[in-house]
């Protein structure tokens, strides 16, 4: 049997990544190389410039690139532009937008702006001694690192606090350090990283010399220097209200009153079940990855961020509230949302920066409010959806483009089958049997 293993692979030149990837997994199809060739920019200097994002890279994988306009967030009209493969969620993001916009659109709330970084370390001698000796301990901690966070410190950020955590219950001699930091508007992971790094060097040395540490105890183990990347003093708020009479009517005749009712409840179940509530931040994730993204933001790590938060009481639940009083409507979410404007991606993808400019090169506490609505405009969309027509009718239309395309039919046959669907449901066979039909007659 031929060996697909390979020695020297970063090494190779793109072309030759290439040919050794069509010859081993791609059948040597004649096709392969100019699909993988289609999604390469022709502008070499960008490309070179994305490339440099990842490794060993041979192409691109393309994500649309869509518009929500109409996002009224705390007085300010937002176009947002969102990056995602979902056929529903910028036309269900957009939908919600203006339907808010005549409701006095969307207020958020800064919660905190907090991110935490993490030494952890083995020690066996007395905890009362390190206790004791650790407000020395992190004085010179935040000392020792001067030379990193000055510039931090001038921007209005720096190391807030440090803190000593005892995990000796659970894993004999386990010890954490804890740093809260200020990044302003940079994400900070690097930042934070050498910060850390930094700690636990001056550790080792104070353990290493200070006098009253014991020789037998001056061996300190350092696990591991990191950020995390859960951050629940990281916060932002959104929130849309309005009496329930202004709500309006919606699909199947529903009335306002109802609508509120059923919404809520439909929220309250996703407090109540992880089982729903899995889906339901699956929903308002859908919003709030596709703007990180577009912004050239780490979207992994907010959405770590947010299934922890989710699940902070030990249940995993929705991150979004409803509540009806005094005839009011009220609908909101808390989500953590460690994000930068300045630094990494966000200044380097050419597009990511182009978007940046179209929300009007907003700070990060003012990108964490816009990525907040429209995560709740999204969320409120699919909630909307499930209790009044449920959520394949407008999911299918959109996504009947998609067959379309699969099937490639022409522009007479798209009209005709978008027409002939318009009050039926859509699946695949159907689509399919129908455009059989039409070029058939």
């Amino acid at each position: 049997m031929k060996s697909k293993s390979v020695k020297g692979f970063s090494k190779f030149s793109k072309s030759e990544k290439i040919s050794w990837l069509i010859s081993n997994y791609l059948h040597n199809d004649p096709e392969a190389e100019s699909i993988i060739s289609e999604f390469r920019l022709q502008n070499h200097s960008v490309q070179k410039t994305l490339d440099g994002f990842s490794e060993n890279t041979i192409s691109n994988f393309i994500i649309p690139y869509g518009l929500a306009p109409n996002f009224l967030i705390d007085g300010e009209v937002y176009c947002v532009p969102m990056a995602i493969e979902e056929s529903s969620v910028v036309a269900a993001a957009a939908s919600a937008a203006k339907y808010w916009q005549d409701r006095g659109g969307f207020t958020t709330k800064i919660i905190g702006t907090v991110k935490i970084g993490q030494v952890h370390f083995k020690w066996s001698g007395d905890k009362q001694l390190l206790y004791r000796l650790f407000p020395t301990i992190r004085e010179l901690l935040i000392d020792n690192t001067a030379h990193i966070t000055q510039n931090m410190i001038k921007r209005g950020g720096g190391i807030l606090n440090a803190e000593l955590l005892d995990f000796t219950d659970e894993e004999p001699g386990l010890y954490q350090i804890r740093a809260y930091f200020e990044t302003c508007d940079s994400m900070g992971a690097n930042f934070i990283n050498s910060v850390l790094e930094c700690f636990a060097d001056t550790l080792e040395t104070i353990f290493l010399h200070h006098k009253d540490i014991p020789d037998e105890h001056r061996d300190i183990d350092i696990i591991m220097s990191i950020l995390s990347n859960y951050t629940p003093q990281c916060l932002v708020r959104a929130e849309v209200s309005c009496k329930i009479s202004e709500l309006g009517t919606f699909a199947n005749g529903m009335l306002a009153h109802q609508l509120a009712e059923k919404f809520r409840m439909a929220v309250r179940i996703a407090q109540i079940d992880p089982y729903r509530a899995t889906t339901h931040n699956k929903g308002i994730y859908n919003g709030i990855d596709a703007v990180v993204l577009a912004t050239g933001n780490d979207f992994r790590a907010i959405e770590a961020a947010g299934h922890t938060y989710a699940a902070r009481d030990g249940q995993y639940r929705s991150l979004s509230y409803c509540e009806i009083e005094d005839e009011t409507f009220r609908f909101w979410l808390e989500v953590p949302l460690a994000l930068g404007t300045i630094g990494g991606l966000t200044s380097l993808h050419p597009l990511a920066k182009k978007t940046l400019e179209i929300l009007g090169n907003p700070s990060a506490e003012k990108l964490m409010r816009i990525i907040a609505s429209v995560g709740l405009a999204q969320n409120f969309a699919a909630v909307k959806s499930l209790v009044t027509t449920g959520i394949q009718q407008g999911h299918m239309k959109m996504h009947l483009m998609n067959i379309l395309n699969q099937l490639q039919a022409s522009d007479s046959e798209i009209e005709a089958t978008v027409r002939f669907f318009e009050d039926k449901v859509i699946s695949f066979a159907g689509v399919r049997d129908y455009v059989d039909s039409l070029r058939q007659s």
